[in-house]
């Protein structure tokens, strides 16, 4: 088993001051990576990862990740100059058959998104809710690269 170090700076200087800051995350117990780049074309979304409780079962699938054992996502923008959508696919039933929900983060050029565990790690909810207390799965993740063909970089460790 190995430890994944994770380091998060930020350097900025305002007015002569070091206004920066550095954070480190340790997570131990990590015996797999998912490193790859994947190019999402044009006007089409792109599965980059799947996550179900059951890999390689019945409501498995393949490629998929195992829900319980992810610890740490990244996926990251590496295009200069055009964003990505990045729709979280959330289960929100308990069939761990296909999503649910959705939730959609605009990612822009070069910039990431980190989460931690996919296993009750997010919650939806619609207008009429007034309090959001159940987190769920996340079922997949996908990219809208919108109108340009761009990469994205996808990191994670179980």
């Amino acid at each position: 088993m190995a430890t994944l170090d994770v380091t998060i700076t930020e350097s900025v200087t305002l007015n002569g001051k070091d206004r920066g800051s550095e954070n480190f995350l340790s997570i131990t117990s990590v015996n797999e990576v998912l490193h790859r780049i994947v190019t999402c074309p044009a006007n089409e979304d792109t599965t980059v990862a799947l996550f179900k409780s059951a890999v390689g079962g019945v409501t498995g699938g393949k490629g998929a990740l195992d829900l319980g054992d992810v610890k740490y996502i990244r996926v990251t923008n590496l295009d200069s100059a055009n964003p990505i959508n990045l729709s979280l696919q959330v289960e929100t039933g308990e069939d761990d058959s296909a999503a649910d929900s959705s939730a959609t983060i605009l990612v822009a050029a070069g910039r990431s998104y980190i989460m931690g565990t996919p296993e009750d790690g997010i919650a939806v909810s619609d207008a009429n809710a007034t309090i959001v207390t159940t987190l769920n799965d996340l079922e997949s993740i996908l990219v809208d690269p919108g109108s340009n063909a761009i990469s994205v970089e996808v990191f994670i460790a179980s």
